[in-house]
């Protein structure tokens, strides 16, 4: 099936179309229209104008609009499914779990959008003020550019689209060319429900140029991207005074105390490490273990991590489909072998089968290696054996991301210690740091990126704030 453009609610095609294959079995899979810089202006001309309508019509058109789009997601549930999974290769159990998270998304966005209103203040709370009728409004941005990866790439998308939307803006979509389709067909529902407001959503899709084009131009008020660190500083460097809201990754860590639950620890940390193929910004990816518990849990996780079932993504039963290109699998197996020369030892996985990975267990590590000190976005997860925590905070925190860290642990004081020295956007007690609630507010610190993610976290990222005084 070939996805279009849409140019507000206008499909387009073009001659120029790139082909996309599933990573699993290489079968073409879907098409697409390779865009350009002209393709992008068009784009940001027609939000633009479509922008003054949007922001006029009623909040309870805007609602309709979602509703009509949640219950296109529920009838077209399994086919929504099957073609994330034919373009990423994520295992149909959880293609079918990211469209059900979708729903909640667009559900959550709604629920958010009537709460947030503007705030009453005090004029004459100082001497040189007098009494007034004083208080803020929050109002749409206007142009949302909005740029999304391939690991999630309809939940990640609704992250973004439905609370710029339901807030009033106009949007330029530009999705991760790895997963075409699913943002072709997530797009559909909106501009095809009787209650959008016209031409307030435009698709494209291209590489840098399109991307730089969105970015640079002076129309768009927010940048909203998710993504590699490396595209996070040339959109900061590009974009200019614009709000921008960047997800960059992340370098995942938890601490098992002596404390803790050794075996529960264990199945949830391989759950953490090896979901969606580890290709998570909040993969799990150091583990730091009291030593005197490590060697037992060392071996529980290998022993978890060679339960679980890798293979074809279109089989229910499959936890770990493959990853999404070559590229990706070698540099996965170049980094385990590297890691091996110095001294560390797989107790599970290590070696690739042209795009499949299997979950591995690195142990014996050190700081210095890049399964240890850089994103692996692999399955790939490496122990580390320390005399305490204190030992564990200095090397959690020693990172240039700051996503979302974790400890299990059954000791109060270390649960707090956590709480409040762990330097990270989100902490998670007693279990992985992969845990990520569509509701909350989700963003990291350092490299990981600036702004937040989460329905009423992200409508702030989406609307400004405009001051009233009536004197």
């Amino acid at each position: 099936m070939q996805a279009k453009i849409f140019f507000g609610d206008v499909e387009v095609t073009k001659t120029k179309i790139e082909t996309i294959k599933n990573p699993y079995d290489g079968k073409i899979v879907a098409e697409y229209p390779l865009c350009d810089e002209s393709d992008a202006k068009e784009a940001l001309n027609i939000a633009q104008k479509a922008y003054h309508d949007n922001r006029q019509i009623p909040l309870s058109q805007r609602i309709a609009w979602i509703e009509d789009v949640i219950e296109g997601l529920r009838e077209n549930r399994e086919d929504i499914a099957q073609t994330i999974t034919a373009e990423v290769g994520k295992p149909i159990k959880f293609s079918r779990i990211e469209v059900d998270r979708c729903v909640e998304t667009l559900r959550l966005s709604v629920a958010a959008a009537i709460e947030h209103n503007g705030e009453t203040f005090a004029s004459d709370a100082m001497p040189s003020g007098k009494k007034t009728i004083a208080y803020t409004m929050r109002v749409p941005v206007g142009v949302a550019v909005l740029i999304t990866p391939f690991n999630f790439p309809l939940n990640l998308i609704a992250h973004k689209l439905a609370p710029a939307l339901i807030s009033g803006n106009a949007i330029v979509l530009k999705p991760t060319p790895e997963a075409p389709l699913t943002a072709y067909k997530f797009a559909k529902l909106f501009v095809e429900s009787k209650h959008r407001s016209p031409n307030a959503l435009s698709l494209v899709y291209g590489d840098a140029e399109v991307g730089s084009t969105l970015v640079k131009s002076p129309i768009p008020r927010v940048i909203s991207f998710t993504g590699s660190v490396p595209v996070g500083k040339i959109i900061i460097s590009q974009a200019g005074i614009k709000k921008v809201s960047l997800e960059l990754g992340g370098n995942a860590a938890t601490f098992i105390d002596k404390s803790a639950n050794i075996e529960e620890a264990a199945e949830r940390c391989a759950l953490g490490a090896f979901s969606n193929s580890g290709q998570v910004c909040i993969s799990l990816q150091r583990i730091y273990v009291h030593h005197e518990v490590a060697d037992v849990f060392a071996t529980a996780l290998a022993k978890e991590a060679d339960k679980l079932i890798v293979g074809n993504p279109y089989h229910d039963d499959t936890f770990m489909g493959p990853l999404i290109n070559e590229e990706a699998a070698q540099r996965a197996e170049s980094w385990v072998k590297s890691a091996i020369d110095e001294g560390a030892v797989a107790l599970s996985g290590g070696e690739r089968k042209g795009f499949m990975f299997p979950p591995t267990v690195m142990d014996k590590v050190t700081d210095d290696m890049n399964i240890v000190c850089e994103e692996v976005f692999a399955p790939i997860v490496s122990i580390v054996s320390v005399k305490d925590f204190d030992e564990a905070i200095g090397k959690i925190n020693n990172s240039p991301y700051g996503l979302q860290y974790s400890i299990f642990t059954n000791d109060l004081h270390n649960t707090k210690r956590a709480i409040e020295e762990f330097d990270c956007g989100g902490v998670v007690i007693n279990d992985i740091p992969t845990i990520r609630f569509d509701i909350q507010p989700y963003g990291g610190s350092k490299l990981s990126g600036i702004g937040k993610e989460g329905p009423k976290y992200a409508l702030d990222e989406f609307t400004e704030i405009k001051s009233v005084v009536v004197c």
